[in-house]
Formats: structure tokens, C-alpha cells, sequence
């Protein structure tokens, strides 16, 4: 029986559910997967994830607020009878646009909000199937320049065949124009062209 330990303690949403994924995917035989986190919405996201899989999964408080989330696999991943639609692993998913109309997500807490978009553009990364354009706009324009916390991410996406492209004039309203670090420039006919020509847009 395998069993492996993930350390997700102190990570926010969604890095518990990304770590445990990879976990679960380095399974080679029957076995568990013990995932320690130390928030409710981690324990919440991982129950669904299991849920999903239709894995056995335990839950138990540990002090100082901690839980250890337990998901008991009967075999390999590989070998199991998964009940998920099927996705394509690598390349984009030609027609999806993702909009940044800004460098926060939701409104509210600024600071809450740069959290959260920082996660977004990280959970994008992790997704089976990469959106063909991310298109960054108004305050959205700061998150592509030098200093901006989601660069790595970008640049991965990029590399991976996901076109980055940010607005010229925000860049100029903002005084960034020289600063973009990821991607390309672009105009307003262009954004317009690519939302009007995407098979679904999605919008943080």
C-alpha cells in the first residue's frame, strides 16, 4: 500500500487542490493520499475533488487548527474507471478568450482582490485545457509589466502557446508602456476583433 503526504499548510486556493492532484497522479498502486492543510475552504475544495473522483476521503481536525484530509485510492490512477469527461492535455483551447479587465478579482477588498487574481492566473496554468488568448486591460495592464507577481505564470503560459496580449493605451495611461515583461501590445480593434471572434469568453 503507497501512501503520500502533501504539506499544503499555509497555501491559499487553489494550490491545496493543485498539490493534491499531483499527488494523486503519481499514485502507482493502491494506496492513500494524506493532505495537510490549515483552512475550511481547502478541506471543502478537496472533499469536491474527491467527490469528483469518487475516492473514499476522511477528514480530521488536528490542533492549532489544522486538518488532515485522507483519499483512499483502489489502484493507480491511471487504472481506475473515472467518471470525468474527457480533455485534452496540452495546447490551447482554440476559441476561449480570458478578459483581465483588472489587477484584482471581484469587488471589495483590494487587497483580497490581488489575491485572488494572482490565484486565478495561477489556477489557469494548471488547467488541462489553456485558453488560446488572455487579453489584459485598463488597471488588467499591470499585471503583464516588470514587478507584477504573475509574470512566471504568464510566461508559462506563453511558452505553452497561450497568446498574452495587453492594451497599448492602458500601458500609456498607466506609464508602463515600457515596462511590458510578457507578451505583446495591442489596440482596441484587436481586443474587440478577438472577444467578437472567441467561442466563449471568461471573464475573472
Amino acid at each position: 500500500m503507497q501512501t503520500i503526504t502533501v504539506n499544503a499548510i499555509g497555501d491559499a486556493c487553489p494550490l491545496p487542490v493543485v498539490k493534491a492532484t499531483r499527488a494523486l497522479g503519481e499514485m502507482k498502486e493502491a494506496g492513500t493520499v494524506l493532505i495537510l492543510v490549515d483552512n475550511e475552504t481547502a478541506v471543502q475544495n478537496l472533499s469536491r475533488l474527491a467527490a469528483g473522483h469518487k475516492f473514499p476521503c476522511q477528514t480530521e481536525k488536528l490542533p492549532e487548527g489544522q486538518y488532515r484530509v485522507t483519499m483512499t485510492l483502489s489502484g493507480p490512477l491511471e487504472t481506475l474507471s473515472l467518471e470525468k469527461p474527457a480533455v485534452c492535455h496540452s495546447g490551447a483551447w482554440e476559441g476561449t478568450v480570458v478578459a483581465v479587465p483588472s489587477d484584482t478579482m471581484g469587488q471589495g477588498s483590494e487587497e483580497l482582490g490581488k489575491t485572488l487574481m494572482k490565484g486565478f492566473l495561477f489556477a489557469v496554468t494548471q488547467l488541462p485545457r489553456l485558453p488560446k488568448t488572455m487579453l489584459f486591460y485598463n488597471s488588467g495592464a499591470k499585471l503583464t509589466v516588470q514587478g507584477s507577481d504573475s509574470l512566471e505564470d504568464l510566461a508559462s503560459l506563453e511558452a505553452q502557446g497561450v497568446e498574452i496580449l495587453t492594451c497599448g493605451t492602458c500601458l500609456n495611461y498607466y506609464g508602463l508602456t515600457d515596462r511590458l515583461a510578457v507578451g505583446s501590445v495591442t489596440n482596441m480593434y484587436s481586443i474587440v476583433e478577438t472577444l467578437t471572434g472567441a467561442d466563449k469568453v471568461v471573464r475573472p
